[in-house]
């Protein structure tokens, strides 16, 4: 970025509130109600009941304000995703990096979600949670076995994360905020 676009995103971020609204994804146990207490708290909890459902919570972030959509990951829940996913900034999908029994399920959910006309070019983030377990699989070994290299029509990164832990939660806040839109 050079100095002059760096010189206005510092002049707009003074005058102008920024917004985003994410989907939370992921098959059940995976980490996303988790990962919206910590962003918003800072605090882990070890009692997460499921998400029935949905759940929405905002949360500030300096200047910007995240929307967060946390969506229930059980089988009967999964057809909701794409309703939640419409015209949001950003999809984060949550994958539980020690459940390698369930990784093809997620694999598949996840292509079937990003196939979807409606979703076309909505940037893709996808969080390898529970990287605090011994039996939790490299960033290579997730990119692999969940085919985020054959995703080529939207961006999409990956990061691993531990919700308990804290670990890499605030590279994940960083390139959300950058995904934020500027309202006026």
């Amino acid at each position: 970025m050079g100095l002059w676009e760096a010189f206005l995103n510092w002049l707009r971020s003074l005058f102008f509130k920024q917004e985003m609204e994410l989907s939370l994804i992921g098959l059940q146990n995976a980490g996303k109600t988790s990962l919206v207490n910590v962003i918003a708290t800072g605090g882990y909890s070890e009692d997460m009941i499921p998400t029935v459902g949905f759940n929405m919570r905002k949360v500030s972030k300096g200047n910007v304000t995240i929307k967060l959509w946390d969506l229930g990951g059980q089988p009967r829940f999964r057809s909701m995703w794409e309703r939640y996913c419409r015209g949001v900034s950003a999809i984060v999908y949550v994958v539980d990096a020690a459940d390698k029994d369930n990784m093809s399920i997620s694999k598949s959910e996840l292509h079937d979600l990003l196939n979807k006309p409606s979703l076309h070019g909505i940037p893709l983030l996808v969080l390898g949670n529970k990287i605090d377990k011994p039996e939790a699989l490299s960033k290579q070994a997730l990119l692999d076995q969940m085919g985020l290299e054959s995703i080529t029509d939207r961006e999409v990164c990956c990061y691993m994360v531990s919700c308990k832990n804290s670990t890499n939660i605030d590279v994940v806040i960083d390139w959300l905020v950058k995904h934020s839109k500027t309202k006026s």
